[in-house]
């Protein structure tokens, strides 16, 4: 995007617009003048994040230094405090930023990208990845903010455009200055703008130097003056604009003759100017317009090469230019700093001890915050593409007060940011993790924590409530019980699927107890309700169990930490932490070192391990989650027991992960030889595991069906199998899947009602004449060879010296066995005949229904009439060789012994043995040697299926 090529092009082309300034001292400066206050200074956390983790260290890669970076911002707010009398206010970006969708999916799948070279190279060489390739750890933005709350520092949340509520606060409120690194805030000429990438402390705390860039400077080397900004930025590329409908313009200002003009059109790709050329040639253009209030003029000479939209990208540019004109406007006259300071400071220590006092004036501070910002154009009510379109069912209706609070909360950063939108749109964007997406051992951090989310989500809608509802309603009207799905959008980048389509996720509710509802969990003050907000959180993690509550096991600051081992314990995709990874986990959290910067600074890990780096990265992703749920829930842990520096640090779990690996039973080496830490690491690890069976991976439940209201393609990607929480407790023998009696045993490999197909087809017997034959499937690797199946029609079941003959097909039924007097299943004449066509008849049936899946309609029924008059014809036969069947019992004779050359004989000839009629006489089957000249023992070979399946065993 051109307006984000603005700042290098700042710092690189335009000499003398960037200028190292002291903070500190401009600070001590400006307290010496009256009115004698504090300097305050806004910083932007969401582009200035690198600078406020400490800058770049090496080992980030191995989840987070989270003392090291506690460490940094308190010695930085000391020395804002202290030394200078510079006070600092940090802006987090609270929005969800749909209006700048397409930009953020492309820094999205940059960051997947950059993620795979992490992977890559840890797995390779061992080593922590080049500085190029920082990528923020997972919860990096929670812990920063949790940081500031620690160090008293204030803190501001946005809510829907970032851009422009921090314009807003900057402009209205009096600060001396923004420190950020984004090209929009240089493009709207604030007065004071700092490098946040160029921010330094110094060793000893007296110094905290940075860059300020000079716009005034760089729009004179350009020339251009204040009153282009807005033009110049709206035709440089922005997220209304956005480049590639100004791709025509920008090679039109070029011209034929310039040097790149032959890259214009290239393997039939758009192709964009290098954005510098791009600045140069639009500020050129800009500084030739003379009337920039004819807006419209100005867009019919920017497109009029275009050939379609024109009319939409002529109102898109009014509106970037509508744009960039509010939040270049200048600062109100005589505005000072002790309005926004005094009004938040009376709100810092409100947190959530008194929420209902402050919810109607919660509302009223809001649009404060905003400023003049209120007529700045929504961009949230603008059209977005037609693929992020996607229908989802209504919201449930959330009580006025809720949102009030709500809001209250998330403009001053004291709730997880997303839950204000779950709430108002019912949409959430989900942050990019260092995983390998080729490791099919490791799921996705989305994926894994999707089930608590979808908890989280049910506590926030009251779901429950809404069922316990509508079920006394359907008892009332005795009508079926039908509860309206909530769906949440989740939005995130992944290999599978573009971050431009979301994820469409089912809130659910507890099946084991009902969770009050939302505004009983973050307003109720008594007891009980302390205690529900306690088990709805440890009910969402899959953690409700008494030894997790019990001080003597789990240390209440480590809680969360438990909670998410435990709930990654027990994924039903697999096992995903070892003994000895747990082990680590526990092992770090209870040493002795993590509270100790000095000695973590000089520990030196000598092999980054790749499992290592992603299961940390996954356990940080879990801590990310069990943050939003605490907020969810009323946070019933304390904010002091949510940060992750009292319980990890990355570096330290790799140390203690290398020495698991070199002898796994060393948990006293790991715990430094302390045999006290040996005991909690046990508690802890006994209290995680408690009710989870690792003998064997835990069946994973059959998938929910999707809401009625989706189209069928949109199925698949949106809804893959849900998976909620299992029972407590040690699980039956007979109920594990692996046990003989569990039904899954007894169930068919292939879908309900189908039965598989052998890969090399079979064919159809009827009294041993072939009337049938078909194909098989393709053959599975891995699996052998399988012999043709035969389903034959009376032929007698094959015994092999006085054994039943070990095969997978299915038994003789009752029905065939009573054709065959040798096996004692003798019956009468109308019996006989009246089974014998309905068996012929239902295998003539099955042999039409599987030629009509393969002809048209016509030859399906040609093939029935054929397949009847062949039934027909195969009974009389069967019964002109078959005597015994229309003589009565009484006057059947006693069979024929024959003798060996006879049934040599026979065996050999099959046609002469019925011409012989010797089907009436049974011989002994296995008296010849097997070879393809003995049809008798090719049949055996096959193991032909026979009849139904469902028959007694065969008789020696």
């Amino acid at each position: 995007m051109g307006v984000q090529g603005f700042q290098e092009y700042l710092e690189k082309r335009c000499p003398g617009a960037a200028v190292p300034v002291d903070l500190l001292k401009l600070a001590r400066t400006a307290a010496r003048q009256p009115p004698h206050h504090h300097h305050p200074i806004l910083i932007d956390a969401d582009s200035g994040l690198q600078r406020l983790y400490g800058g770049y260290q090496t080992d980030w890669v191995c989840g987070g230094e989270w003392n090291a970076m506690l460490g940094y911002l308190a010695a930085l707010s000391q020395a804002c405090l202290y030394q200078g009398g510079l006070e600092l206010v940090v802006v987090f970006n609270g929005t969800l930023g749909k209006e700048r969708w397409p930009e953020w999916a492309r820094r999205a799948q940059g960051q997947r990208q950059t993620a795979q070279l992490i992977v890559n190279h840890v797995g390779t060489k061992a080593t922590p990845p080049p500085r190029a390739w920082f990528l923020p750890p997972a919860c990096l933005s929670h812990c920063v903010r949790l940081a500031m709350f620690r160090f008293r520092v204030r803190v501001v949340q946005t809510l829907e455009d970032h851009h422009q509520e921090v314009l807003s606060l900057y402009r209205d409120y009096g600060f001396a200055g923004l420190i950020a690194q984004d090209s929009e805030f240089a493009l709207c000429n604030v007065p004071a703008y700092f490098s946040s990438h160029a921010l330094k402390l110094s060793w000893n705390g007296k110094n905290l130097t940075t860059h300020q860039y000079l716009l005034s400077e760089a729009a004179r080397q350009l020339g251009l003056k204040t009153q282009h900004l807005p033009c110049f930025a709206a035709l440089l590329g922005n997220h209304i604009l956005p480049d590639e409908d100004l791709a025509a313009f920008h090679w039109s200002l070029l011209g034929p003759e310039h040097p790149l003009a032959s890259l214009k059109v290239r393997a039939h790709q758009l192709v964009l100017p290098p954005c510098e050329v791009v600045i140069k040639a639009v500020s050129e253009y800009v500084s030739s317009i003379k009337d920039l209030g004819n807006l419209d003029a100005i867009a019919r000479d920017v497109f009029k090469q275009s050939q379609s939209r024109m009319e939409d990208k002529v109102e898109r540019f009014k509106k970037a230019v509508e744009y960039f004109s509010a939040a270049s406007k200048p600062r109100s006259p005589n505005m000072g700093p002790s309005s926004f300071i005094c009004d938040h400071l009376t709100d810092k220590s409100s947190r959530w001890e008194d929420p209902a006092g402050r919810g109607g004036s919660a509302s009223g501070d809001g649009s404060q915050g905003n400023g003049s910002g209120s007529n700045i154009p929504s961009l949230l009510s603008m059209a977005t593409r037609s693929h992020m379109d996607i229908t989802t069912p209504p919201l449930p209706q959330v009580s006025a007060e809720v949102l009030r609070v709500a809001e209250h909360r998330h403009r001053r950063g004291l709730m997880y940011p997303q839950i204000y939108h779950i709430l108002t749109k019912g949409e959430m964007k989900m942050p990019v993790c260092i995983e390998d997406e080729c490791n099919s051992e490791l799921p996705p951090a989305s994926l894994l924590f999707r089930a608590a989310r979808q908890y989280a989500y049910g506590v926030l809608f009251s779901l429950a409530e809404t069922h316990r509802r509508l079920e006394r309603l359907a008892l009332r009207k005795r009508a079926p019980l039908e509860v309206p799905p909530v769906i949440v959008k989740e939005w995130s980048s992944g290999k599978a699927k573009s971050a431009l389509t979301p994820e469409l996720v089912a809130a659910l509710c507890f099946r084991e107890w009902t969770c009050p509802n939302l505004r009983r969990l973050w307003l109720g003050r008594a007891s009980e309700d302390r205690s529900r907000r306690t088990r709805a959180f440890l009910a969402c993690l899959r953690s409700d169990c008494p030894a997790l509550l019990n001080p003597a096991q789990v240390p209440q600051h480590l809680l969360l930490m438990c909670c998410v081992l435990r709930y990654m314990m027990q994924w039903p995709g697999g096992r995903i932490l070892q003994r000895h990874e747990l082990d680590a986990f526990l092992a770090q959290a209870v040493s002795s070192q993590l509270y100790e910067p000095d000695q973590l600074q000089e520990l030196k890990v000598e092999k980054v391990d790749a499992r290592g780096v992603q299961l940390a990265a996954l356990f940080m992703a879990g801590v990310d989650t069990a943050l939003f749920i605490n907020d969810v829930c009323g946070q019933p842990l304390p904010w002091e027991h949510c940060c992750p520096w009292g319980f990890f640090d990355g570096k330290l779990f790799q140390s203690k992960l290398a020495r698991a690996a070199r002898d796994r039973a060393a948990l006293l080496d790991m715990c430094e030889g302390q045999e006290e830490l040996v005991s909690k690491v046990e508690k802890m690890r006994q209290a995680i595991l408690e009710g989870i069976n690792l003998s064997r991976p835990p069946p994973p439940p059959p998938p929910l069906p999707p809401p009625a209201f989706l189209p069928p393609a949109m199925v698949p990607p949106f809804y893959p199998p849900l998976y909620p929480p299992r029972p407590m407790g040690i699980m039956p023998p007979h109920h594990h899947p692996h046990h003989p009696h569990h039904p899954a045993q007894h169930r068919p490999r292939a879908f309900p009602g189908i039965q598989s197909i052998p890969p090399q087809g079979g064919k159809l017997e009827i009294a041993g004449m072939v009337v049938g034959q078909w194909a098989g499937n393709k053959p599975v690797r891995g699996r052998g060879g399988f012999n043709m199946q035969v389903v034959s029609v009376g032929i007698p079941a094959k015994i092999r010296a006085g054994k039943k003959i070990a095969s997978n097909r299915t038994q003789v039924t009752t029905a065939t066995k009573r054709f065959y007097p040798d096996i004692n299943a003798k019956a009468t004449t109308a019996e006989n005949v009246s089974l014998s066509l309905s068996l012929s008849l239902s295998l003539s049936l099955s042999l039409s229904l599987s030629l009509s899946l393969s002809l048209s309609l016509s030859l399906s029924l040609l093939s029935l009439s054929l397949s009847l008059s062949l039934s027909l014809s195969g009974l009389l036969l069967f019964c002109w060789t078959r005597p015994d069947v229309i003589v009565p019992p009484s006057q059947q004779q006693s069979p024929k012994v024959l003798r060996g050359g006879e049934l040599h004989a026979r065996r050999c000839n099959p046609a002469a043995e019925r011409q012989l009629g010797s089907l009436h006489h049974r011989p002994v089957l296995g008296a010849g040697p097997p070879g393809p000249a003995n049809p008798v023992c090719l049949s055996q070979q096959r193991q032909p299926i026979r009849g139904g399946g469902s028959g007694g065993p065969l008789l020696p």
